[in-house]
């Protein structure tokens, strides 16, 4: 074997001389050497065309995982602050169903303005609130769309439909269909990465990044903050280099002997799999080594160099994505905002809040200083917003609302500077512009250079996609 072969040529050329030497030459088998013996790619997730030319090349959704207020953030409303205390119209809510009944109309349920000062910012005149200072300094390179609208009022339901498409678990999210769709640029890193921060990890856990019914080399994979980043990725004492080596060559040689008598796809998952896992030895600890970054990076995010944080998993996005990820999702938590202990909106929004902002603006202003916002897609929002009405719990707070709530969007294909749609004066609904969960992510599969009603696998005898049977183009959206 020639050892300055790079891994993948190393692993082409041994599946093709196991195959070659021991496979029994049926149909598949036929088509398998074929294939190896053309010199085509073993990775499923070699980089691949769409279906049109492509505005973004990769993803970065900054989750803010329980549902921000709208309220507190981005929709002024000086109406309902004047109103606030007075009973909502029952106009607005009769027939909605709302996730707490109880504690939200054991009483006639009243309105409740906001504490928060708001002022225009840019040249869109977005208003923002005090609790979001560093965004508001970069809201002329973001789209800011304050009308969306989603199905389901419970928060592990709710992130399942933001991520998926859909409430029932099961289904492949938004960036395994990103990676089944066109790949990834990148051969030592996964083509989707998950990185978490806050007090726990997100309501529904792994099925918010699952691959569903999708080969599961599509699937996301989480990194950790601390220690190494993925467990059990190094040897264990005693194996060097070599004898791995050795192994991971016959491991490929006898998976692809039964790839060929099966045609599992599954396979070719576990053979790349074994391979991603032998490169992300030195890829993965390389990544999350913030040596190389400068002091001003550093402060411009607001991180230090070990400690983890939302700041940080910013700046680690920033980095993976110049390394050729496709698709890369930070959660963080809590934003729940009821009112109970931890949840109030007088200081626990205020909290979380302190902990984002700076690293939500720094990751923009990053990328564009690099000429990577140009090719790099940045998603803000929740799984859903909150009510104008208040909740009776111990302090001030607010039910799940999903008639409308706000996300921002920077970056590739984007035309940044404006405000989109507009709510009622109580911020109840929208009165322009609705924007719905699947419209979302039909414009964002078709700034990947994705057509969402094309981009579709066949399952239990029907065809599935992101956007089930609905979805347009965000136009507004837009460059």
């Amino acid at each position: 074997m020639n050892e300055t072969l790079n891994p993948e040529d190393r692993l082409a050329q041994t599946t093709r001389r196991h195959f070659f030497s021991r496979c029994a030459m049926g149909l598949g088998g036929m088509a398998l050497g074929s294939l190896l013996a053309d010199g085509a790619s073993t990775e499923p997730l070699s980089a691949r065309r769409g279906h049109h030319r492509p505005k973004a090349k990769s993803v970065i959704f900054l989750f803010m995982a329980g549902g921000p207020s709208q309220l507190e953030l981005f929709d002024h409303k000086p109406r309902l602050n004047e109103l606030s205390g007075q009973p909502i119209p029952d106009s607005l809510i009769e027939g909605k169903r709302f996730a707490f009944m109880d504690s939200s109309f054991k009483n006639k349920s009243t309105l409740l303005g906001t504490r928060r000062k708001f002022r225009q910012h840019g040249g869109s005149g977005a208003w923002v609130s005090d609790l979001y200072p560093h965004t508001a300094g970069v809201v002329d390179d973001l789209a800011i769309l304050k009308t969306c609208a989603t199905d389901l009022f419970n928060h592990a339901p709710a992130k399942l439909f933001m991520n998926t498409g859909s409430g029932q678990f099961g289904r492949p999210s938004m960036g395994a269909w990103t990676t089944y769709g066109i790949g990834s640029e990148s051969r030592d890193l996964p083509g989707f990465v998950v990185l978490q921060s806050g007090p726990r990890g997100p309501r529904g856990g792994a099925v918010n990044w699952s691959s569903g019914f999708l080969p599961t080399v599509h699937q996301g994979v989480p990194l950790r903050g601390t220690g190494d980043p993925i467990l059990n990725l190094g040897n264990p004492p005693g194996v060097s280099a070599d004898s791995q080596r050795r192994v991971l060559d016959t491991l490929g040689g006898l998976n692809l002997r039964r790839a060929a008598e099966t045609g599992d796809p599954e396979i070719a998952t576990r053979i790349a799999a074994y391979e991603m896992a032998y490169r992300m030895q030195s890829s993965a600890p390389e990544l999350m080594d913030l040596k190389g970054e400068s002091e001003s990076t550093l402060a411009l995010y607001g991180c230090e160099r070990e400690k983890p944080s939302f700041a940080r998993n910013c700046l680690l996005a920033r980095r993976l994505v110049e390394r050729g990820v496709r698709f890369v999702q930070l959660y963080h938590t809590n934003w729940d905002s009821h009112g109970g202990p931890g949840e109030t909106l007088e200081d626990d929004l205020a909290r979380v809040c302190r902990e984002t902002d700076r690293g939500c603006a720094a990751l923009v202003r990053d990328l564009k200083s690099r000429g990577l916002l140009d090719e790099v897609l940045v998603v803000w929002g929740g799984e859903f917003g909150r009510t104008p009405m208040g909740e009776t719990r111990e302090k001030t707070g607010r039910n799940h609302h999903i008639d409308a709530f706000t996300m921002w969007f920077a970056g590739a294909g984007i035309r940044p500077g404006q405000v989109i749609g507009e709510t009622d004066e109580l911020g109840f609904g929208p009165v322009s512009d609705r924007a719905h969960v699947h419209d979302i992510h039909a414009t964002l599969l078709h700034l990947l250079g994705l057509d969402h009603t094309r981009l579709t696998y066949r399952f239990q005898g029907r065809d599935y996609r992101l956007t089930d049977i609905s979805g347009e183009l965000i136009t507004r959206l837009m460059a």
